[in-house]
């Protein structure tokens, strides 16, 4: 696969050291860019380094710590909830099943699927952001807007163990070659495979 070979050690660039870390982390994530998150998670895990502590985290306290990541009210509030969810039905500890991951507040199929990826090792989807969307539209391989029938399209084309690299690996080319605004089709190594690369009539 060319993007295996463009981008071959292509991992989750959020840090975290639990499950539990790696789903606040995740959920910070949301619109914004994991290099922010990785900013403001040294203090916050440091005052609040595991569920229980979160689940019982000043509002206010925890707002502020996290309010670089944009949304904050919201994804403050969102992070407290789910960890007090997951205290009082999973002792602390981030379930290993997609279905009950996404009954946490805040969290669906993307946040869940790295979380799952990253800190267990399950490969059960596509991660699904919006570099994921837009590149998938661009490359032809789904004409679908929806993250979840994107999804859908992604997993039946590609084999189940690349599934979360994969989509980090397009995240990366995202970033780096076929921006929004401005995709530098000139630089692209998959421009020869791209329906929307103008050089080839797009």
């Amino acid at each position: 696969m060319l993007l295996k070979k463009l981008y071959p050690h292509a991992t989750c660039s959020l840090n975290y050291q639990t499950p539990v870390q790696l789903l606040v982390a995740t959920m910070l994530s949301a619109q914004c860019t994991d290099e922010r998150v990785n900013q403001v998670t040294p203090a916050l895990f440091a005052r609040f380094p595991d569920a229980h502590s979160l689940a019982n985290a000043n509002l206010e306290e925890l707002e502020q710590l996290v309010r670089s990541t944009g949304f904050y009210r919201n994804k403050a509030r969102n992070i407290r909830a789910a960890c007090q969810k997951l205290v009082a039905e999973f002792d602390g500890e981030v379930p290993k099943q997609m279905e009950l991951l996404i009954q946490l507040p805040g969290v669906a199929r993307k946040t869940a699927n790295v979380v799952l990826a990253h800190g267990y090792g399950i490969i059960q989807g596509v991660t699904v952001d919006t570099h994921v969307k837009r590149l998938s539209r661009r490359l032809g391989l789904t004409t679908a807007t929806d993250p979840v029938k994107i999804e859908k399209d992604l997993m039946e084309l590609l084999p189940q163990p690349e599934w979360e690299n994969w989509s980090i690996r397009l995240i990366y080319h995202g970033r780096a070659i076929c921006q929004a605004r401005k995709p530098n089709c000139t630089a692209c190594s998959l421009a020869h495979l791209c329906p929307s690369n103008k050089g080839i009539g797009g």
